[in-house]
């Protein structure tokens, strides 16, 4: 059984319903331990206090913001559940909007939204009216010490509820500032349209591997047998001088993108 991330309502106008919230995506990569390079012997974290120079325990340990200076203001978890909003136990819902609104930009965390079984029919109220709809939820919820925006949009699993950034968290001065100067020909925007339409096809995620992960893993297994560890060819990459000559060639090299006849759209 999945482990439950957030169980309360959704709250849709006058209309709530319990639901329950699982993880929808979680990274995968090889944990490496960190090891004393002479005996090999794994290394703990220590909590140091460095007034009084010495280690402390995790039950002397307290949370504080600091207001200024070396002064901090402390707060512990029993407050913090005092002051919580609303949204800590009732998804509440905002407003809709149509599924091309959401700029992927804002997307952080996504999750399964799962119903009840006691009083599932607001649930499939909701999640049938979005799909003849079209459109998505914009809610807020309160989540992991923090409260988030999210949108909630109906698949083909039910309900699937990702939170997003907020405007203010969103890293605009690293946006690169693009000359006006650069504006290419037409005719190098046509052999570009004419490679992309070659290369189109359904997004098929699942043909997709770490090739990084798969490769430390065989390094690992190497290492483990006394093998001489395999280096991975690594693509010299120099700047195109002559764009139409290298989309030319690009046409003529690349292999289209396998089509899957009579898909559809699950989305829709």
């Amino acid at each position: 059984m999945a482990a439950t991330v957030w169980k309360g309502y959704v709250s849709f106008g006058l209309v709530s319903f319990p639901v329950r919230l699982f993880a929808a995506a979680r990274p995968k990569g090889i944990h490496f331990h960190m090891l004393h390079n002479k005996d090999l012997s794994r290394i703990k974290e220590v909590f140091y206090c460095a007034e009084e120079d010495k280690p402390v325990s995790r039950a002397d340990i307290v949370k504080g913001s600091e207001v200024s200076k070396g002064e901090y203001v402390v707060v512990s978890d029993e407050e913090l559940k005092k002051i919580a909003p609303p949204t800590a136990s009732t998804m509440d819902i905002q407003q809709f909007v149509t599924q091309d609104e959401v700029d992927p930009l804002y997307l952080e965390s996504s999750y399964y939204v799962a119903p009840e079984e006691a009083v599932g029919k607001p649930y499939f109220l909701l999640l049938e009216a979005m799909r003849e709809t079209r459109h998505y939820a914009v809610a807020k919820i309160a989540l992991h010490g923090r409260e988030h925006i999210a949108i909630l949009r109906p698949s083909e699993t039910g309900l699937v509820m990702h939170t997003l950034y907020f405007t203010d968290e969103l890293q605009k001065s690293n946006a690169p500032a693009l000359p006006q100067s650069k504006q290419p020909a037409a005719k190098e925007i046509d052999l570009a349209k004419t490679l992309i339409r070659k290369l189109e096809g359904p997004f098929q995620p699942e043909q997709y591997r770490d090739e990084y992960r798969r490769n430390v893993e065989r390094l690992l297994e190497q290492k483990q047998r006394g093998e001489t560890v395999t280096a991975v060819k690594q693509p010299k990459a120099r700047p195109v001088v002559n764009i139409m000559e290298a989309l030319e060639r690009s046409l003529k090299e690349s292999k289209p993108a396998k089509k899957t006849a009579g898909r559809k759209s699950k989305a829709a």
